[in-house]
């Protein structure tokens, strides 16, 4: 586990919430209805959160996985009663409660064990929507340490024969089963959707290591053997940390994707020593944002950590410069998880990009920032509208 020591103390700021703190602050999101909390039921959310006994692995995932175990009951009972639209609606609920569980990522045993459960729970209820998601393993040519298939979910819009396809993945802690909104936005405009995990996270082969790249075009290779999706109108999006991936996507690949979204993820700066001080704890995140992310780039020690991030850098790695597949750039103007310098950065190389910054901190969360990456997504892959 990193400690601050390790990094330069002159740029380490803040310090980890207290539980008080990290009540309030669940609250806050809880009534502004924005990730992570945004997984609990708005009116029962605040009760749980009073009765939160800690912030430890233990305490935590013992404390969401029970609630989680009840919903789940519920939902069952009312799937064997044949109430179907209340059978959907229990397990997405028991699903965000496993996974409060394992948030931000399963580096305990108990939340590992709500990681399972919330897959299992959000297929339950996926499977049960008038536009099901299909869980698809896809082989992958992994190495000897890595994974043998991308794990994926598919959902295709009704009325449509061979629809354009967003491939989408989230950050560090958000996973496909948080693509949910993202999907149905798009399903809603005749778009198929491809959820997946990001590099390091979920159920990815791979860890956030300097090529991982090979696990997402193993998904874009899957779509175009599809003889029901439209391969040639492909595009993708990444999440928080995941919008480093799609930025770099678009710079390997300018001919194969109709476009690319970055949303609020990285490029050079993010991954210097002195940003990793100086975001080590952001008022955006609510705990456990750095070994979260060792966990997601497979670091061991502190020093792996700053050096798996460091060659991460766009930059260095000489990609800034090449031509790009239609690439928008979105975050928040104050967002201290990821340096908005890093936007500038890269929209001042190769060719011109589309860049839509938006009030607040981390990913510019307002009511119009989805609509407005689904228009733009949407436009690129030409899609017709959806059903008429």
């Amino acid at each position: 586990m990193v400690d601050s020591k390790d990094v330069p103390q002159a740029e380490v700021q803040g310090r980890p919430k207290t539980l008080e703190e990290a009540r309030a602050w669940m609250k806050t999101r809880l009534a502004s209805r924005t990730h992570p909390m945004n997984a609990l039921d708005p009116h029962e959310g605040a009760a749980l959160i009073d009765a939160l006994p800690g912030l430890d692995g233990q305490s935590w995932s013992d404390h969401w996985r029970r609630h989680g175990d009840h919903v789940y009951l519920e939902a069952e009972k009312a799937l064997n009663n044949g109430r179907t639209a209340d059978a959907s609606s229990l397990f997405m609920k028991a699903s965000g409660l496993y996974f409060m569980g394992r948030f931000p990522c399963p580096d305990h045993p108990g939340k590992l064990q709500s990681a399972e459960l919330e897959r299992a729970a959000y297929m339950k209820a996926a499977q049960l929507w008038v536009l099901p998601a299909e869980r698809v393993s896809i082989p992958f040519a992994g190495r000897a340490d890595e994974g043998k298939e991308v794990i994926v979910l598919l959902r295709k819009p009704v009325n449509v024969a061979c629809p354009p396809v967003v491939v989408m993945w989230g950050g560090v802690d958000a996973w496909k089963e948080q693509m949910t909104q993202a999907c149905d936005a798009l399903l809603a405009l005749g778009v198929a959707t491809v959820a997946m995990d990001n590099a390091g996270t979920g159920e990815s082969p791979v860890r956030g290591v300097q090529d991982a790249e090979r696990q997402f075009v193993t998904v874009f290779d899957w779509v175009d053997s599809r003889r029901d999706l439209d391969g040639n109108r492909l595009a993708c999006l990444g999440r928080s940390f995941g919008g480093y991936w799609a930025t770099k996507l678009a710079l390997l690949y300018p001919d194969r994707l109709r476009g690319a979204v970055n949303w609020g993820g990285g490029a050079h700066h993010m991954f210097q020593p002195e940003w990793i001080g100086a975001s080590r704890y952001p008022d955006s995140y609510l705990m456990n944002l750095v070994e979260t992310r060792c966990r997601m780039l497979g670091a061991t020690n502190d020093q792996e950590y700053l050096a798996f991030f460091k060659r991460l850098s766009l930059l260095d790695q000489g990609l800034l410069d090449r031509r790009s597949a239609p690439l928008l750039l979105v975050n928040g103007r104050e967002d201290k998880q990821c340096p908005i310098e890093d936007l500038h950065l890269v929209s001042s190389y190769g060719n011109p990009k589309h860049v839509r910054l938006f009030p607040g901190g981390h990913m510019g969360l307002t009511p119009e920032t989805l609509p407005t990456i689904v228009r733009w997504l949407a436009d690129q892959v030409e899609a017709d509208g959806g059903p008429k």
